[in-house]
């Protein structure tokens, strides 16, 4: 057997590192997924006991006060602040994002149905996706291009097929509603491609944890509302709010500023598009609502179009061997 060359054990060893790194990623981003699709499940058990910042404050703080047991001993070890203009996009995505966009959306959800909000919030990804190959330089894959095209297609379907619409709302309420869920699409758009640089200088919990404390001092104008509805609501809805801190604000975008760390971000934000299909499912299981026929099929639908996004477009005009 002929001996390895040194000059492709580089090479090897970095493919066999990237393989387990990659594999991280991926585990991040399902359980992104599944907690976010389960953030819409809870805010709509838990919507009619507080308005939306309120809501937006208590898990943001939440959150917060979480994050923090594992944030600041980490900051203490390295005494590694943002200096200067590095605290400019950290103040950008969590006024945008982690303010801006939940109490938008928690507003939608409080006049829309379900299905109408999944389909316009779905919006983000295709925004994300546009914006990187603008400003982040990632190109316009062709697959991803056709599979984000595929799964919106999906979304659609899960949104025709979702619950029925709310009664007693007038056209202007409507309107209202989807204007607050295509702010909060756009918001969480712009924030993706302002984040991706943060996760490139510092570790995903410090960049999380930066963002919610920033939404949450946003928030704070709605502290004594806060206390109010906490104090009326049943045990139930606070431990519903405490859930949301926890695990669809404090560990999903945690393991979304991990994965958006490995991967591109138009690539990483067409997965958002699994989203509302587990929410249906989870919907299924804890809320007894059974998915339409149309639900599932979009679901599929979203499931292959994700899948085609991960495809990778044939590289022409390589090297071709020597004829002689």
């Amino acid at each position: 057997m002929p001996p390895t060359s040194p000059a492709h054990e580089p090479l090897a060893s970095a493919t066999a590192a990237g393989k387990p790194v990659k594999a991280l990623g991926v585990a991040a981003m399902v359980v992104t997924v599944v907690l976010w699709a389960s953030a819409f499940v809870g805010i709509r058990a838990i919507g009619p006991h507080f308005s939306p910042g309120p809501l937006t404050l208590g898990r943001l703080a939440i959150a917060a006060v979480v994050l923090a047991f594992l944030v600041v001993p980490q900051l203490l070890r390295s005494r590694m602040l943002p200096r200067g203009r590095e605290w400019l996009p950290i103040l950008a995505y969590g006024v945008m994002w982690f303010g801006g966009y939940n109490v938008a959306l928690n507003a939608a959800e409080h006049i829309l149905d379900a299905g109408t909000s999944a389909l316009l919030i779905n919006v983000n990804p295709i925004l994300v996706a546009i914006m990187a190959g603008i400003f982040l330089k990632e190109g316009f894959p062709r697959w991803l291009l056709i599979g984000s095209t595929v799964a919106f297609a999906g979304v659609a379907l899960i949104a025709l097929g979702s619950g029925q619409p709310r009664t007693g709302e007038s056209s202007t309420a409507e309107l209202a509603g989807v204007a607050a869920c295509l702010l909060a699409a756009v918001l969480a758009a712009v924030s993706v491609i302002i984040q991706k640089p943060v996760v490139r200088k510092f570790p995903a919990a410090q960049a999380t944890w930066f963002g919610i404390v920033v939404g949450a001092v946003c928030c704070l104008p709605f502290a004594g509302q806060l206390v109010s509805e906490v104090q009326a609501a049943p045990p139930q809805a606070t431990l519903g709010l405490v859930y949301l801190g926890v695990f669809p604000t404090a560990i999903a975008f945690t393991t979304w500023a991990y994965a958006l760390s490995l991967v591109d971000a138009g690539k990483l934000a067409a997965t958002t598009y699994l989203v509302p299909g587990t929410t249906v499912f989870i919907s299924w299981l804890l809320l007894g609502e059974i998915p339409s026929a149309l639900g599932l099929v979009g679901g599929l639908v979203c499931l292959v179009g994700v899948g085609l996004t991960r495809r990778r477009s044939r590289v022409h005009g390589g090297p071709r061997p020597l004829r002689r």
